[in-house]
């Protein structure tokens, strides 16, 4: 990653630990940071406005999608599809800006074998039994629903440690504080740092020895 580029930033997490709460917070304090908006094939919930919280697009629309490589990555979570659109992506990269990709594990996966200097982070809630709680109070799912979300939490949950860094939402404010500690750490990962370690190593071979 160039110095005047932007840092792609994926951000995943369980069904109702919190992620978009605590990633619209920390939103508005940086307006430098851009949330990607996905494409999707489920319905609108309650509240949600396309082009905002999601593009909401037919099934048509998003094989298409995939057939022209529109796409950066794409997932099936609970029947549905969900996708990061290329094009604004990158737009907002060269210029400068980190963008979030707020997506499942699946998605998240195929970002970081394609783009490796991506920087992974995983949202846990602090126990299991908060999460189901937390799931339950939104009272806007059935039980089969909500059974078959912890089902899914407990698989991607398994999956976290593949990722750089893990941030347990607790509480908004904290979580907010430890997002924003990671986020500035991402530049100096190891593979972020590949290419300045590889400048290095490439001035040392022309010194005489």
């Amino acid at each position: 990653m160039s110095q005047s580029q932007g840092m792609l930033i994926v951000f995943s997490g369980p069904s109702g630990v919190g992620k978009g709460t605590v990633l619209r917070e920390y939103l508005q304090e940086h307006p430098n940071v851009k949330l990607s908006v996905s494409a999707t094939t489920r319905a609108p919930r309650p509240g949600e406005v396309d082009g905002v919280h999601y593009h909401f697009v037919s099934q048509e629309q998003f094989q298409t999608l995939i057939q022209q490589d529109g796409l950066l990555e794409y997932a099936c979570y609970s029947g549905n599809y969900y996708g990061t659109p290329k094009k604004a992506v990158q737009e907002q990269l060269e210029q400068g800006n980190h963008v979030v990709l707020e997506i499942e594990v699946q998605g998240a996966l195929q970002i970081l074998r394609q783009h490796p200097q991506a920087l992974l982070i995983f949202v846990m809630p602090p126990s299991y039994q908060e999460l189901e709680r937390r799931l339950r109070e939104r009272n806007t799912e059935s039980e089969e629903v909500i059974q078959r979300r912890l089902h899914t939490a407990i698989q991607e949950m398994g999956q976290a440690c593949q990722y750089d860094f893990i941030l347990v939402n607790d509480s908004v404010p904290q979580a907010k504080a430890r997002l924003d500690q990671m986020i500035q750490a991402g530049p100096y990962l190891n593979r972020q740092m590949k290419s300045m370690i590889d400048e290095v190593l490439q001035d040392a071979q022309t010194i005489p020895q």
